[in-house]
Parts: structure tokens; sequence; C-alpha cells
């Protein structure tokens, strides 16, 4: 890949991520770019590497044969047999299948549609595996879950979750065993599930 290329879809993933952002979701901005402008990158990996290429020999056979099938079936209402196509186009009957096979088969390229930012590739409407709202609510349960703890229990999640120090470390930072660290989080751990189950 050119890197001129990256860097423009870069700096468009950076001026759509700016229409996009939303401060009330609670993301920091440069969280939030820094995964779009990321994931802008890997589609256009994806997209550059998906590209099916089609025989070209195989590709006009599939025209001959859409053509005459069309063709026929308005002329006797019925479709055509493979055999009747291969005698028609003056091609083996192995080819007409295969041609057959290939003109069904559509790229994610293609339009399926518009939007407000322009056309929309089939490929867009595939479903993605990151869901801001779903880690939103996620973020927003977690935070209510921890509404009960103590402000010790709290620096301990930070520490060990959010800082990912060892029990060790926590032990030093709040002055404590690291025995009372892993006893505290075995509690903290329990009471935060039962939390999120309410």
């Amino acid at each position: 890949m050119e890197y001129d290329d990256l860097k423009q879809v870069a700096s468009l993933a950076l001026l759509r991520g700016i229409d996009r952002f939303n401060p009330e979701l609670g993301l920091q901005f440069s969280t939030f770019i820094t995964k779009t402008i990321t994931g802008e990158i890997k589609n256009y990996f994806r997209d550059k590497s998906r590209i099916v290429k089609v025989p070209r020999r195989l590709s006009e056979i599939g025209s001959l044969v859409r053509n005459f099938s069309n063709e026929y079936q308005a002329k006797n209402g019925v479709k055509p047999s493979v055999k009747e196509i291969a005698e028609s186009i003056g091609v083996s009957e192995e080819n007409v299948i295969r041609a057959m096979e290939v003109v069904g088969t559509i790229s994610l390229d293609g339009v399926a549609g518009t939007e407000e930012d322009g056309e929309q590739s089939l490929y867009g409407l595939i479903a993605d595996d990151h869901d801001e709202y779903e880690a939103f609510e996620t973020k927003e349960a977690l935070k209510s879950a921890m509404g009960c703890l103590t402000e010790t229990e709290r620096k301990v999640v930070k520490y060990r979750f959010v800082d990912e120090l060892s029990q060790s470390e926590t032990a030093k930072r709040l002055g404590v065993s690291q025995m009372f660290v892993s006893r505290l989080e075995r509690k903290l751990l329990v009471k935060l599930k039962e939390n999120l189950a309410e």
C-alpha cells in the first residue's frame, strides 16, 4: 500500500470522526478517534485484499449464458438446459456451469444504496463487532455497580484492572500486605458480580 493512500484514509477518518464524536458518551476524543482511524485503515486493507478476480474468459462466457438464457426464456417461457446453452454459444457444458456459478457472484464493493455521506457498499452493511452503544451501556453498568464500593475497594479496582498492576504493586501503593489485596479483590469481585446481576 502507498503511504499517501493510507494517510488520506486516516485523514478522511479523522474528519468523519470529528463529525461523529459525541462527548456525552464519556469517551475522550483521543481514545475515540484512535479507534476510528485504526478501524478505517483496517477496512481499507480488507477492501483491497478481498477483491475476487474472475478470469476474463469465464466472465465473457457468463455474459453469453445470461443473454442466451434471457432470450430463450422470453421466447419459450422456460429456462434452457445446460446442454442447450452449451450448444448454442459453442462452449463445453462444464464451462457453462462454471460461468453460471460466477454470474451469481456479487462483489462486496457493489453499491447497496446511498447514505448521507455518499454511496453505501454491501460490505458496509455487514454487522460490526464493535458496538459503541453496548460499550457505553457496559461502562454505565460498571459505574453503577461500583457505587457501593469503599474508597479502598475502588483503588484496588483501579490499580488491578485499569492500571494492570500486580497484587504486590497494589499492596505497596495502598500500604497493606499482598494477602490483604488478594482477599479484598476476591470479595469485591463477588460484590460487583452481585450488583451487576441486579
